[in-house]
């Protein structure tokens, strides 16, 4: 995007993704200078891309538009390989669990996360949010049997540095019997990282769709120029 414009354009996320996590709807703004078919900025942005990266969708928005203060809530999901070892062709895609562990238990443990809490136990340091306290909507897990895979999902208003991954972890060994099924309100009055132990590897999390305040909705026009929105595919 930015060979020669005039002038520079600055491209705005709805947030960052750590090295090794994938995204599957990331979402990002510009303000684009030039008429363009739509079929042209998108086809001219993927044609630029590596081939890690896709762009699904560009929309006009309003120059009211933010990708990232306007963000209400995303949606995150962990996929864990399970079994002795990891499948090498899943390596990059998944995290790896090797001990038995409980559906049922996993789901009762992800219950206590919901709700507004303070996450101090939950965030790795390096962090610079102003305030630990996120709310989570909703949390869940599923066993998808023929992938061999366990699928952990979350909703919330935001996460802080590694706090998905450290959920996980938590959850996990709450469902392999290495935690008590109670511990998350443990964990969440003593607000201390070094109690969560365990960060889950990178690779098996997906940012799943970010939220906005307002909809973002497409124009009819046949040619864009003013702030643009693009709907982004990655992997890391």
């Amino acid at each position: 995007m930015a060979k020669n414009p005039v002038p520079p354009i600055i491209v705005y996320g709805s947030g960052r993704t750590d090295a090794g996590v994938h995204a599957i709807g990331q979402v990002a703004h510009f303000d684009f200078p030039f008429d363009l078919p739509v079929d042209a900025v998108y086809k001219g942005l993927n044609s630029m891309l590596p081939l890690d990266m896709e762009i699904t969708k560009v929309e006009k928005v309003s120059d009211q538009f933010h990708a990232r203060y306007d963000v209400s809530g995303k949606k995150y999901v962990y996929r864990m390989y399970l079994g002795q070892f990891q499948n090498p062709f899943k390596r990059n895609y998944t995290g790896h669990w090797k001990f038995p562990v409980d559906l049922e238990k996993v789901n009762h443990a992800l219950k206590d996360l919901i709700g507004e809490h303070d996450f101090s136990s939950f965030v790795a340091s390096g962090s610079t949010a102003k305030s630990n306290v996120r709310t989570i909507y909703d949390a869940s897990a599923q066993l998808d049997s023929a992938a061999n895979e366990l699928k952990i999902e979350f909703y919330g208003n935001g996460f802080l540095y590694n706090m998905v991954r450290i959920m996980v972890g938590v959850v996990a060994e709450i469902g392999s019997d290495m935690r008590p099924e109670d511990d998350i309100p443990r964990l969440f009055k003593v607000k201390d990282r070094d109690q969560a132990r365990r960060t889950m590897p990178a690779s098996g999390l997906y940012l799943k769709k970010v939220f906005m305040k307002v909809r973002i909705q497409s124009t009819q026009l046949n040619y864009l120029s003013g702030r643009i929105v693009g709907f982004i595919l990655e992997t890391d």
